[in-house]
């Protein structure tokens, strides 16, 4: 019985023995499977480890496994791509192939450049302008882009890329109340500070205006100054060397920097004293034909609307302008006659220059003989020395005999009573040519015009001799042949 038992044992020991090496091997094979399944889904293994990860910080090496992937992941797609597009650039210069492969190349341009404005947007409405911290920490990361770039980066696409970044953020914020991340409990930490976010943005565009080399990134910058940059500035005379140097540049660009200018003077006393000067400079006949017409009439009358200033000075700006609207479009001098209007009202001294009576015999006579002489100095650059307070303004009484009928009009309004208080300037300072000639035009005739019962042949060029009809006065006055 002993043997018999003992026998049964050894039985059972290698039938034992004979089934592991099975299990192992099905273990073994079930791993292969694993594997194998793992290299067929890569998304599979990227779960792995990021469970892993989460689960022991022994794991910890799965990170730098995830980041290869990743990288591999972009770069390879970015390739192909790339490839793909000198393909197409090649095959344009094909003469069956070249006008699809042009097609092909303008919808990826087309694509490219949707996708990533919608990404940028996305960016800037979901998280730029919505969550504090991260307004926080994108204004210091433009700002240390920008001041330290790449060696390859295109300095032009740079500045382009923060301005309209900043641009995007707008407006200072009142309060700090969103956050993205868990709230600092400090109250001294920098996030919860609204001056330190001041700072921040303050610090960014003072980055991305020492960009600005060429006239158009300047006058980008100065369109949004007063509005959307110096409201950022905890300093506002940091911008003194930019304003300063862009006002004296002349032109569109000073029409551009003369709020910041002012505001400067204004608020933080900066010591400008040749500002109303620069300002008379400015008046030329472009002026008046300049996109910034409106801009620069309203920021005038706001720089000419205290009473303290000499009566001197506001009457060469009034004489300036009253010359300039000899030769001015007739928008532009449905403005100026009504801010004379307003000018006058608040500088009473001035009001000797619409009518003024010589009381000198000698004085009369002389004019009645030789004609009357101006004093006004137009080639003068100090205003203060123009004599203009010493003139009238005659330019306004010609300009009563306007061919336009609204120009005619409104200038009659300096040589009735001034019973008005005062005009509003806004509804002169946009009209054009256009838009005076439509109101013109949609009027109801109430009487017809008498017009020329026969139609001339000839306008611009001479009659024949022989046909005994009169040249026009045009014809008489130029020679077009």
């Amino acid at each position: 019985m002993p043997a018999k038992a003992s026998a049964d044992v050894r039985k059972r020991k290698r039938s034992s023995e004979a089934k592991e090496p099975a299990q192992k091997r099905a273990r073994s094979e079930s791993g292969d499977e694993s594997d194998g399944s793992s290299e067929t889904d890569p998304q599979a293994e990227i779960l792995l480890m990021e469970q892993e990860i989460l689960e022991s910080k022994k794991h910890y090496n799965n990170i730098s496994k995830l980041l290869d992937i990743a990288k591999a992941y972009k770069t390879d797609p970015e390739e192909r791509y790339f490839e793909y597009k000198d393909v197409l650039a090649e095959l344009i210069t094909d003469e069956e192939l070249g006008s699809p492969a042009l097609t092909l190349a303008m919808r990826m341009l087309k694509s490219e450049a949707q996708h990533f404005d919608d990404a940028r947007g996305d960016f800037v409405d979901k998280y730029l302008t919505e969550f504090d911290d991260v307004r926080f920490f994108g204004l210091k990361s433009i700002k240390n882009i920008v001041e330290k770039p790449e060696e390859d980066a295109d300095q032009d696409e740079l500045f382009d890329d923060a301005f309209e970044l900043l641009h995007a953020i707008g407006d200072v914020p009142k309060k700090l109340e969103s956050y993205h991340l868990e709230k600092p409990s400090k109250k001294a930490h920098p996030l919860n500070s609204l001056h330190q976010h001041q700072r921040q943005g303050q610090d960014a565009w003072l980055a991305v205006m020492k960009l600005a080399t060429t006239k158009d990134q300047r006058k980008r910058i100065l369109e949004i100054m007063a509005t959307d940059i110096a409201p950022w500035f905890t300093r506002p005379e940091l911008l003194a060397d930019f304003l300063t140097d862009s006002y004296n540049t002349g032109g569109s660009m000073s029409l551009l920097a003369l709020s910041g200018v002012f505001f400067l003077i204004q608020e933080r006393n900066l010591d400008y004293p040749s500002f109303y000067t620069k300002l008379y400079s400015l008046l030329d006949r472009d002026i008046l034909h300049s996109k910034y017409r409106a801009r620069f009439f309203r920021l005038m009358d706001t720089f000419l609307r205290s009473t303290h200033l000499p009566a001197v000075l506001v009457a060469s700006f009034i004489k300036r302008l009253a010359r300039l609207s000899l030769s001015a479009p007739p928008a532009a001098i449905v403005f100026i006659v009504p801010w004379t209007y307003n000018i006058m009202k608040r500088h009473p001294l001035c009001t000797f220059m619409m009518h003024r009576v010589l009381r000198d015999e000698e004085a009369k006579r002389a004019m009645e003989d030789e004609g009357y002489a101006d004093p006004f100095l137009p080639d003068e650059a100090d205003p203060m020395q123009t004599h203009a307070i010493d003139s009238c303004l005659w330019e306004f009484v010609q300009l009563q005999s306007h061919y336009h009928p609204n120009v005619a009009t409104i200038t009659k309004i300096i040589s009735e009573q001034f019973t008005k208080q005062s005009y509003n300037i806004e509804d002169f300072l946009d009209h054009s040519f256009g838009s005076l000639l439509e109101a013109e035009m949609s009027k109801t005739v109430k009487k017809p015009p008498v017009v020329e019962f026969q139609i001339p042949k000839r306008i611009l060029l001479p009659n024949d001799a022989e046909s005994g009809i009169e040249d026009s006065l045009v014809a008489k006055l130029w020679d077009f042949a």
